[in-house]
């Protein structure tokens, strides 16, 4: 079994995890590894939002270029 340790956290947040946990038909330590790489995502997902945001209008319109060259080369068919 690889290396483990305790936290400690509220017997009401606890329960709240084993619930959770039990709804999706997961272990405690899977239930919260899901969280967390959901909530990860969330940030790297926000991340790339903001810098879209951030972008000046001729950097978007490159991106778009290139981004529809990429799909015609996607879509001739040649890697199938």
């Amino acid at each position: 079994m690889a290396d483990v340790t305790t936290i400690k956290v509220s017997k009401a947040l606890r329960d709240r995890i084993a619930a959770g946990a039990a709804n999706e038909g997961l272990t405690a330590q899977s239930f919260l590894q899901s969280l967390i790489d959901t909530h990860e995502r969330n940030k790297r997902l926000a991340a790339v939002a903001a810098a879209y945001r951030e972008s000046s209008d001729e950097d978007l319109e490159s991106w778009r270029e290139e981004t529809e060259d990429w799909a015609t080369v996607d879509a001739d068919g040649l890697g199938r």
